[in-house]
């Protein structure tokens, strides 16, 4: 197996560094900020940060510079960090346990939009199973304030059906509380 292969663990020197790997499996000291992640993210030439530049305040132990970075909110999740990364390092799953630690710490960048979204969001599946776009669109924008900042697309939307007026329920509401309520504890049983 090669090095790149196996993942080269450089010895950790932060505490916060291994709080992040615990969280979320992806192991920081790895990185050996080539920026290739940086290279191929659609989102680094409009965040505070990119992709290699979060991986190494992780590695400096700089916790609140970076649970407060507007880059953890803007990434998108699309894995071509994770995918470019030649020491298997994946700053996609480290960003999602980063949201989870700013949250946590109240360190939230003021003016994201992204925790609001989640919010109404999950609170529509845990409430009806499903996503009613109309329901979460109007959540949405009463939660931001930011009533008409998209205004222009309801009317195209509503004409191609895309926001249904009326949201249909999924059975189960037990479960998914039961779900929801062990994600919260953490996944443990």
């Amino acid at each position: 197996m090669t090095a790149a292969a196996a993942g080269i663990e450089i010895g950790d020197f932060g505490g916060f560094a291994r709080e992040v790997k615990a969280r979320s499996g992806a192991s920081p000291m790895s990185c050996l900020q080539c920026a290739k992640c940086s290279s191929g993210c659609p989102v680094a030439g409009r965040a505070d940060l990119r992709p290699h530049e979060a991986v190494r305040l992780v590695q400096m132990d700089q916790r609140q510079a970076v649970l407060a970075s507007r880059f953890i909110w803007e990434c998108t999740s699309c894995q071509t960090c994770a995918t470019r990364c030649p020491q298997n390092v994946n700053p996609a799953a480290m960003n999602d346990a980063l949201r989870a630690m700013s949250r946590a710490a109240g360190a939230v960048v003021a003016g994201a939009d992204s925790p609001a979204f989640h919010d109404v969001f999950l609170d529509a599946v845990r409430r009806r199973g499903r996503v009613s776009e109309l329901s979460l669109m109007m959540r949405f924008k009463l939660r931001t304030r930011r009533f008409f900042r998209d205004a222009g697309k309801a009317p195209v939307m509503l004409l191609k059906g895309k926001l249904p007026l009326t949201g249909k329920r999924v059975a189960g509401r037990a479960g998914r509380e039961a779900m929801f309520r062990k994600a919260a504890e953490g996944g443990a049983e």
